[in-house]
């Protein structure tokens, strides 16, 4: 397992500073050169014999750039697709909410109506013609523009609010350098101890841009700060390892290999070091049996996480919820620390309990966001996916098995089955059947739900298609509504013979629970 511990680089010298500064600045030129010829056309092994040639670059770094300018056309080959998806989905929701706002459904709270229905189709348009232009670049086998320093920035510096330094420094910010096993670990940029004794790490970086005809590269050392808690991890790993003596009697040193990527922000410079992690615990495939006598079941949300230990029978044993709601508010890096904090303490949790496997959501990343940016923060899916990688890291490390599973309405039928039954919150009635899910046990429905779809639910969909009126039938909402409670209708007729999900859909659309009292709500 890939892991990036990230470190701090002291340049104290003004005359370092300025020479790596430039060769930050000719390592991502050489960046954006090999990504534009790559689009072009150009091989890879003609185009790093040039950048040697054009950039004075040695041909580790030349390669490196290649290397990078090639998983950037990689990704956004990958990314054409999911974005093409969010722009359907935004433009679908925004017509719903013109057609809301048309019919007297929805009321504008803030502006006039007028107003209202100018800025949603100013944004349909919007949308319109960027699903135009990616289905062209789809259609054609292109890429949409790629800006090296940033899209936001990019318009910053169009509006004069980014001077023209400031945009060259974000465009010239990074250096890379792959490891390599045969190398000590990294042969462009390493990290050193010089004496283990005063406990200091070093960074040295080659740089050819000084190097003399004939001559290796000449580099440059830097202190480089290490946190605490990844001290003796990173010591462990960078010093060699003795596999054997030479003919002559001497060790013979095996280094493992360690990728650097160095960015400079805010006039400081970070090192993300990236090297595989022995790790003992295993991710379980969907068909593959858990064989621990006791489980977990983890339900993430972006401000708490609910944890079940179950048996392998599906018993529940305890619950507990485990709350984070600064990750409601905080930025990137903060989320990032407290979700190890977070996986630190449920993981000593789960320890106490010798639990040997657990179960989480397959969370899928899904971009349908709205106009409202508080709404957006609360359920984006990256807070919780950064939440199941930290928990997922951890557990790896500490021997644990791993399952995700579908999270098809757990909180349906944790709130509906067992929430009154077991006395929990909703969210730990939903880790509950997580758990459950993941020792391959089917969720039925209980007879008095049964009874409730028969004598509450079936009459109140019936009524409910009688009652609309004719324009509302004629109209795209209406037609909508109608073939959606047909379907209710049918899923309720016929859950004998179609998956038992289907009823749980209709349970969630039309039944609440208000102090443990079934009802009904509006559909």
């Amino acid at each position: 397992m890939k892991i990036t511990r990230i470190c701090l680089l002291d340049v104290k010298k003004e005359s370092d500073k300025i020479l790596f500064d430039q060769l930050m600045k000719v390592f991502c030129s050489a960046l954006h050169y090999s990504f534009n010829r790559l689009l072009e056309g150009e091989k890879p092994g003609e185009l790093i014999k040039k950048i040697q040639r054009v950039f004075r670059l040695n041909k580790r770094f030349s390669e490196d750039a290649v290397m990078q300018a090639q998983a950037v056309i990689e990704s956004q080959k990958e990314l054409l697709p999911v974005r093409i998806e969010a722009v359907k989905s935004k433009i679908q929701k925004t017509l719903r909410k013109i057609e809301g706002y048309q019919i007297g459904k929805k009321t504008p709270k803030k502006v006039p109506l007028e107003i209202c229905l100018k800025g949603l189709n100013n944004r349909l348009e919007q949308l319109r013609e960027k699903e135009t232009a990616l289905l062209k670049h789809q259609d054609e086998k292109t890429l949409p523009k790629v800006i090296f320093g940033g899209k936001k920035n990019f318009y910053l510096r169009m509006k004069n609010k980014l001077s023209k330094d400031e945009w060259k420094d974000l465009r010239s910010n990074t250096l890379y350098s792959r490891g390599d096993k045969s190398k000590k670990g990294n042969l462009n940029t390493r990290v050193v101890v010089f004496n283990e004794e005063d406990e200091q790490f070093y960074l040295e970086v080659a740089n050819p841009l000084l190097q003399e005809e004939g001559k290796n590269s000449p580099r440059i050392t830097f202190n480089i700060h290490i946190p605490d808690k990844y001290f003796n991890e990173i010591l462990d790993f960078i010093m060699p390892n003795q596999i054997g003596l030479n003919p002559k009697g001497k060790p013979i040193e095996e280094y493992q290999p360690y990728s650097i990527k160095i960015k400079s922000k805010n006039q400081k410079y970070y090192v993300h070091i990236t090297y595989d992690l022995e790790v003992r615990g295993y991710e379980l495939k969907w068909s593959e049996k858990i064989a621990s006598d006791l489980v977990a079941g983890i339900d993430v949300n972006i401000d708490r996480i609910a944890v079940s230990v179950l048996t392998s029978q599906g018993n529940l044993l305890e619950s507990r919820t485990f709350y984070c709601h600064e990750m409601e508010y905080v930025r990137s890096n903060r989320r990032t620390n407290i979700a190890g904090e977070m996986a630190k303490e449920i993981i000593e949790y789960l320890v106490s309990w010798n639990v040997g496997a657990f179960v989480l959501e397959n969370i899928k990343l899904k971009q349908d966001h709205d106009t409202d940016h508080r709404f957006n923060r609360l359920v984006n899916s990256y807070a919780k996916n950064k939440i199941q990688k930290a928990l997922i890291s951890r557990r790896l490390k500490f021997g644990f098995k791993i399952k995700k599973v579908n999270p098809a309405y757990t909180s349906v039928i944790g709130r509906f089955k067992y929430s009154e039954m077991y006395g929990l919150s909703v969210h730990e009635a939903a880790s509950f059947v997580i758990g459950r899910r993941g020792l391959d046990f089917e969720e039925k429905i209980p007879t008095e739900l049964l009874e409730e779809l028969r004598v509450l639910v079936k009459p109140y969909l019936i009524q409910t298609l009688g009652s609309m009126e004719e324009s509302e039938k004629k109209s795209n909402s209406g037609k909508q509504i109608r073939k959606f409670l047909g379907r209710m209708l049918k899923n309720i007729e016929t859950f004998k013979e179609n998956h038992h999900w289907k009823l749980w859909n209709v349970i969630h659309k039309t039944l609440i629970l208000k102090n443990h009292v079934i009802q009904l709500k509006e559909v």
